[in-house]
């Protein structure tokens, strides 16, 4: 494993090259697929800066609204485990343990916060930063 440049230099340097010098000089298909590269690097960068704590986050609120269990420490087990405790808590909505109360009002905050967190690493212009009450 190198230290630099980093995974976030690379992404930035080539992500600069196409804003600056690819994307500019073409015409048609090639400047909007160009476009379309470039907004597709800076959503990766988006994704690499938060996922630690969106996925930390997403775990303790999914803690919140089932068992607790204790939180994987890989990353890519932690992805593993939120989606299965996605769908433990997908079969409880179809179940109707959310159709009303606290607990409704608890899952529709995680839903909201879970939408929040993707929509800010797709496009952050969509929706502000702060967080969500």
């Amino acid at each position: 494993m190198q230290d630099r440049p980093t995974v976030m230099e690379y992404l930035q340097a080539v992500t600069h090259f196409l804003d600056e010098e690819a994307i500019p000089n073409p015409t048609g298909s090639r400047q909007f697929y160009g476009r379309v590269a470039a907004n597709v690097l800076r959503a990766v960068m988006r994704e690499l800066e938060n996922q630690e704590h969106d996925l930390f986050a997403e775990w303790e609120r999914l803690n919140q609204l089932l068992p607790p269990t204790e939180r994987p420490s890989s990353p890519s087990a932690l992805r593993e485990a939120i989606r299965q405790r996605t769908d433990e808590l997908c079969q409880r909505i179809r179940r109707g343990d959310a159709d009303a109360g606290p607990y409704r009002v608890q899952v529709l905050t995680h839903v909201r916060e879970c939408v929040r967190e993707k929509l800010l690493v797709n496009n952050p212009q969509w929706i502000n930063r702060p967080a969500a009450n």
